[in-house]
């Protein structure tokens, strides 16, 4: 057995809170990138460019790429062969939050009670998700979530009978009826199978995937590639405003499901997709 402190933790997360607000990930660049040199649209380009110079701004000034510094989402991965000693680990990763945008003069957006809505002034508590895996390390992604593009989510309870295309008619009603207030280019996160809530589940979790990776189920790739095309095809465009490219990319996780049921989620983010992942 390998023992991990959980102030070690702690000291992770406030780390990548700020990291994930300051700098957009490797793959995300490459994406943008390639979007950008993609785009017909003149007024297009000029929000690519636009966006560039914040991205700029803010890697260099370790000042917050968007206004929304989201609602912190904790991926997390305990090998079954990790002791945690120190503090309960849901409360390291949330005193980890709390020293990250309370240090990192990151927005404090959380409030204690969804209708009472007073402020916790230190954006915990994270929400957190666990998953027991082989093996004697802790993985970490801490993905903050900005609900301009959260608030345009969807969960479909599709019939068994509507198969794969009524799976293709969910996302692109998701896209479309998101238009430009998710923020869009895109990255669009979709889960399928499972159950309500795992559904769900699987497309925050699809958002934090490296856009480079690809599925190794041939339909499930071929499904990304077409719904890019055809979400690109919507003309929603950069910030809405028309054009050749509303999303950067599409990633879809699959898990099984009843025989009454076909579960789909779709969680939108924006070209931002902030998320870092860190191994202990």
């Amino acid at each position: 057995m390998r023992t991990i402190q959980t102030y070690t933790i702690t000291e992770a997360v406030a780390e990548m809170c700020q990291e994930a607000n300051f700098f957009l990930s490797d793959d995300m660049k490459e994406a943008f990138s390639q979007a950008k040199n993609a785009e017909e649209s003149e007024l297009g380009k000029k929000i690519f460019s636009q966006l560039e110079e914040n991205l700029q701004i803010a890697g260099s000034e370790s000042i917050p790429i968007c206004q929304d510094t989201g609602m912190a989402v904790v991926f997390v991965e305990i090998g079954q062969d990790v002791t945690l000693e120190g503090a309960n680990i849901t409360d390291a990763i949330n005193e980890g939050v709390r020293k990250g945008y309370v240090e990192g003069y990151l927005r404090k957006s959380v409030v204690n009670d969804p209708i009472i809505r007073e402020n916790t002034k230190d954006n915990t508590p994270a929400v957190v998700h666990y998953d027991i895996v082989p093996g004697d390390k802790v993985r970490i992604t801490v993905a903050p979530k900005g609900f301009g593009s959260e608030n345009m989510s969807r969960v479909f309870m599709l019939k068994p009978a509507d198969g794969i295309e009524g799976v293709k008619d969910a996302i692109l009603t998701a896209v479309k009826d998101a238009g430009p207030n998710a923020c869009p280019p895109l990255v669009v996160g979709v889960g399928i199978g499972g159950t309500f809530e795992k559904s769900a589940i699987m497309a925050k979790r699809a958002l934090t995937r490296n856009l480079n990776e690809r599925p190794n189920i041939k339909w499930v790739a071929d499904l990304e590639d077409e719904m890019l095309y055809k979400i690109n095809d919507l003309g929603i465009g950069p910030g809405g405003l028309g054009g050749k490219v509303t999303a950067l990319a599409v990633n879809i996780n699959t898990y099984p499901t009843h025989i009454a049921g076909l579960p789909v989620a779709v969680n939108m983010c924006c070209h931002v997709n902030r998320h870092v992942t860190r191994e202990i």
